[in-house]
């Protein structure tokens, strides 16, 4: 499976949900999904739904703090610096080298990508003032703004710019290679040791810069317009296929985003210090602070330990977080998507017959809505509902549907045994699971398992409380099904790519190859539309992989601070240089 279609944008989920998701892989070099834990989401006050007859009140819209005489005075106490918990990083503070999704964290406060992604998951100027595509999609030219400097004071240009994407494809680089499978020209080949550079890449002058593909590629312009390392520190002692060097400069590493690292004590917190050389301007607090230290984030947030937090969005932790009355509360949306994989090599789930009714046998709402208080909503194709590829358009939503199960069942030729169990050919029809441990995983096995023996079905569940031990269970093939979710998705080709190719085993749909293509193939975001929802109709319908939720969570953060923006697709580093403590 493609590497980077799991890993390559994971922290920037962890960036948003890292509180609440610690039971999630966090390895930035992690080859498969994430342990599937459908827990956030979220939106404002007067929406309501019934769990099980009782009025579930959601937050639909951000809700302003009630009483700042309320926040603590722990956090009063503060008046220039803002802190926000985050689990576990390893060190690795250089971009793509991270040894966890937790240090992309700290690279976003760190760096800033010559281009952003807005909220809506479209391109807007970072460090590059400007770009221009060609007519035929096949070379990018960007314009550095005025005046880049690096932390130290020290000038950014394009040189840094080359030298970063040929970095990437020295032959000793092992991480996510976004880069590289963007097919520069003649990148093959210096990677191959077969030239001294990359033919595709033009330094026209200091703040310009030409890349040429091989191929037309519309995630071209964000991966190329990623986070730039200086030359002059990063590439002083490079060597041919050598990069052990880069591990010698991780904890102190030369920044161009709108913090400078002043301090990393393991196990405690990382210290930023506002970068005075910031192409921006310098930020409006003097200190931002990741504090590491284990512990309760409700009790942080309560004491004023922390000046944010986000939280699963249910009835009572939102009721929770509006007592405490010195919160500003923001409902978000992850970009992800929760599902049941399907081991699609085994006889009885190569027909799809087997596997809608797998899904309309199944009371996804119960598992995944109800019982989390409304933390979720239910997920029917391979993109969130903020990205501006999501349809419901001509989309079988597949309700919670037993005699429609039973119908595509004994139309697959699956009947009824003694004991209750539909077999064919003499084998039963079973469906071993594999889910991480954990109280949704219990509750889902607890549904499931009644849900599917109404259908037929022998339901046989197995947990694992370490999330690689169940993916090397996975790549055993010694299962029928296994809950994950995917990691941050910005962009649409990313919810499909494991579809492709036959990088699902067992799935190989010449028309969804084409189609993926065709939208890699324009930039055109209408043109892109319609590609993307005929290929979300098909995926829907043959169900290569059981589509589960899409999680909500709701931002709780310091009433005294503004300046927040919420952008689930780059997290809180998109407004961070703005926070200000009133």
């Amino acid at each position: 499976m493609k590497k980077q279609w799991y890993s390559g944008l994971l922290w920037l989920w962890f960036l948003t949900f890292s509180i609440i998701l610690a039971g999630c892989s966090s390895s930035s070099t992690n080859n498969q999904p994430e342990a599937s834990s459908p827990s956030p989401q979220s939106n404002a006050t007067n929406e309501s739904s019934t769990e099980q007859g009782t009025e579930v009140h959601l937050l639909q819209e951000p809700l302003a703090a009630t009483d700042l005489s309320k926040i603590p005075d722990r956090a009063k106490q503060r008046n220039d610096a803002i802190i926000v918990t985050l689990t576990n990083p390893s060190g690795a503070f250089t971009p793509y080298f991270t040894q966890v999704g937790y240090d992309g964290n700290v690279n976003s406060v760190l760096y800033t990508p010559l281009v952003r992604v807005d909220t809506n998951g479209l391109p807007v100027p970072g460090l590059a003032e400007k770009w221009e595509i060609s007519e035929d999609k096949l070379a990018y030219t960007f314009y550095l703004r005025e005046g880049l400097k690096y932390s130290d004071g020290s000038p950014m240009t394009t040189e840094d710019v080359k030298f970063t994407w040929t970095l990437l494809h020295d032959p000793a680089y092992d991480g996510i290679n976004s880069v590289v499978e963007t097919n520069i020209k003649g990148g093959q080949a210096y990677k191959e040791g077969k030239a001294d550079s990359i033919e595709g890449i033009r330094v026209i002058d200091e703040r310009t810069i030409s890349v040429t593909l091989e191929e037309t590629n519309a995630t071209a312009l964000t991966v190329l317009g990623g986070q730039i390392l200086s030359k002059a520190y990063y590439g002083k002692d490079y060597k041919f296929g050598n990069l052990d060097y880069i591990k010698n400069l991780h904890a102190n590493p030369i920044t161009n985003g709108p913090y400078k690292l002043e301090k990393f004590i393991p196990g405690q917190e990382i210290r930023f210090v506002a970068n005075e050389h910031y192409v921006f301007g310098k930020p409006k607090t003097e200190y931002f602070i990741y504090k590491t230290t284990e512990g309760d984030t409700w009790q942080f947030i309560e004491t004023g330990e922390v000046d944010y937090g986000s939280f699963s969005a249910t009835t009572d932790n939102i009721e929770k977080l509006k007592n405490l009355g010195f919160l500003n509360l923001v409902p978000s949306t992850a970009s992800n998507y929760g599902y049941n994989q399907f081991n699609l090599e085994k006889d009885h789930l190569k027909d799809k017959r087997v596997r809608q009714a797998l899904t309309y046998g199944l009371d996804r709402q119960l598992i995944y809505v109800d019982s989390r208080q409304g933390a979720a909503t239910i997920a029917n194709i391979p993109s969130s509902p903020i990205l501006w590829s999501y349809t419901e358009e001509d989309i079988n939503p597949y309700p919670y549907d037993p005699e429609k199960a039973k119908q595509l069942l004994d139309e697959a030729g699956w009947t009824i045994g003694a004991d209750g169990i539909r077999q064919k050919g003499g084998k039963k029809l079973q469906i071993n699971y594999l889910g991480s441990k954990s109280p949704n995983t219990d509750i889902f096995i607890a549904v499931a398992k009644e849900n599917y023996k109404e259908i037929g079905v022998d339901f046989i569940p197995e947990q694992f409380p370490d999330f690689n031990t169940l993916v090397t269970k996975v790549d055993s093939g010694d299962y029928d099904m296994a809950s994950f979710s995917t990691t941050i998705i910005s962009d649409p080709s990313q919810g499909v790519s494991r579809f492709i190719k036959g990088e699902t085993k067992g799935y190989d749909n010449p028309r969804i190859d084409e189609l993926y293509a065709q939208g890699l193939a324009t930039s055109n975001v209408e043109e892109r539309k319609e590609i993307y929802h005929e290929m979300f109709k098909i995926l829907n319908d043959e169900l290569p992989i059981m589509f589960t939720n899409y999680t909500k969570a709701v931002i709780a953060i310091n009433g005294r601070i503004n300046g927040f923006e919420l952008n689930p697709l780059a997290g809180i580093a998109y407004s961070l240089p703005d926070w200000e403590l009133q």
